[in-house]
């Protein structure tokens, strides 16, 4: 994959590569950890999740549109804090959740691919599929094949298209009317206002690929417009997708049946409303996501996480291995994601995921209010907002967890903790050094 250069990403092409990144993997990998905690509003959690997004997408755009870089996310804390402990571990807690998101997409293709067998040891194979695809992709990248740029263009059409066909005729099939839109309230009361926010903080997941956009806003064409705008209709396009697939996934199975299949839900969908080859197609779909998925993101973590390194943000090593560090970083960053895929399941990849994502997402809104709302020209209030709706989501889904999986808070408070205090120590070392 070449180097990206300056005006040679046109507006469509951003919203393509905005919503190549989101639509897909996240939709196969999240319907189900959401409907789980929001049983028959699940849909509309998804809407409420666009809403909140397009909130924290405001930080990105005003900076972006004042300072468009290819430096993204970590351009935007070095503009708020300098180069800080906060901007290089807010900047890690970045890469790690793009890490954990490659680990749900490899875990999901797994449980997906699964579904084409009778296979008895899911336990077993569904990390193992999972690990044979990060390693794949791996080879994909380390490679450098320059036909990996059309291909992923091409993968992203064929999944975008199918999981569209997918929704009208999965609807079709239930004899879909309005009706239908309106939740059974038969199913709401066993959930409480914070397992609802709960599912909204994953819900968000299957937003935040528009941060990609934003890391490419020095490629764009008339950026200072053009990356708002890719931003916004890609958020639209993913909204009304993501709300037409849990419609039709909620009109072909009952909640406990989306439950029990919350791994691999779009595939038990196509059951009822297509037969067997509903389910081939449905698989087919999701292996072509995850696949275009991992590779895609494997390169833009590398990417940043490279970045990160020429800002002397976070340590190297080359461990005696030969190439750029961006070959380096393929390594390291395959390897985590390997290990996550091996040890935890897919709903904890999510909830690490997600706590990791949100965290970094607070970082920035302060950051933009505090340092650069007037350089901007932001709102306060609007920045204030995102702020607090992330506050509110995150502090939800933390007291959901410490009550039903304590676990996924403890891990991700430790490996916090971890970031900020190893960020602090490099940059303290690497500030005597140079004295």
């Amino acid at each position: 994959m070449e180097d990206y250069k300056k005006e040679s990403l046109t507006l469509k092409g951003a919203v393509a590569l905005g919503t190549g990144v989101m639509i897909g993997a996240g939709i196969f990998a999240l319907l189900g950890q959401v409907a789980e905690l929001s049983g028959t509003w699940f849909p509309y959690i998804f809407i409420v999740g666009a809403i909140i997004s397009g909130f924290s997408a405001y930080s990105y755009i005003k900076v972006s549109n004042t300072y468009p870089s290819s430096g993204g996310i970590a351009m935007i804390l070095m503009k708020a804090y300098g180069k800080t402990t906060i901007t290089g571990a807010a900047s890690v807690l970045m890469a790690l959740s793009m890490v954990i998101n490659e680990s749900l997409v490899a875990r999901t293709f797994g449980s997906y691919t699964l579904q084409l067998f009778n296979v008895d040891d899911n336990a077993l194979w569904e990390p193992a599929l999972g690990v044979a695809l990060l390693i794949f992709a791996f080879i994909i990248n380390i490679s450098g094949n320059k036909v990996i740029g059309k291909t992923s263009q091409f993968m992203a059409v064929i999944k975008i298209a199918g999981i569209i066909v997918f929704a009208i005729g999965g609807l079709w099939a239930a004899h879909f009317a309005l009706a239908d839109l309106l939740p059974v309230t038969s199913d709401t009361t066993n959930y409480s206002a914070a397992s609802y926010i709960g599912a909204i903080a994953l819900s968000i997941l299957a937003y935040k690929g528009f941060t990609t956009i934003t890391n490419s806003g020095g490629e764009i064409t008339k950026p200072r417009k053009n990356v708002g705008r890719s931003i916004v209709i890609s958020l639209l396009i993913c909204t009304v997708v993501y709300f037409l697939v849990a419609i039709a996934v909620n009109s072909s199975l009952s909640i406990p049946e989306i439950v029990n299949a919350k791994d691999y839900s779009l595939a038990e969908a196509a059951k009822p409303a297509f037969g067997n080859y509903g389910l081939y197609f449905t698989v087919g779909i999701a292996i072509i996501a995850t696949i275009s998925g991992v590779i895609a993101s494997i390169f833009a973590v590398s990417r940043m996480t490279a970045m990160l390194t020429d800002m002397k943000l976070i340590p190297h090593n080359h461990f005696g291995m030969s190439g750029g560090i961006q070959k380096h970083m393929l390594v390291y960053i395959v390897v985590i994601a390997i290990t996550l895929t091996i040890f935890f399941d897919l709903s904890r990849i999510a909830s690490i995921g997600a706590i990791f994502y949100l965290v970094m997402d607070m970082i920035v809104h302060w950051g933009v209010f505090k340092h650069l709302r007037r350089d901007v020209n932001a709102n306060g209030i609007i920045l204030i907002s995102a702020l607090l709706l992330d506050l509110v989501v995150l502090a939800a889904f933390l007291w959901i967890k410490a009550s039903s999986d304590i676990f996924v808070v403890i891990v991700s408070a430790i490996g916090i903790i971890l970031v900020f205090a190893g960020e602090k120590w490099f940059l303290h070392w690497k500030e005597n050094e140079e004295d």
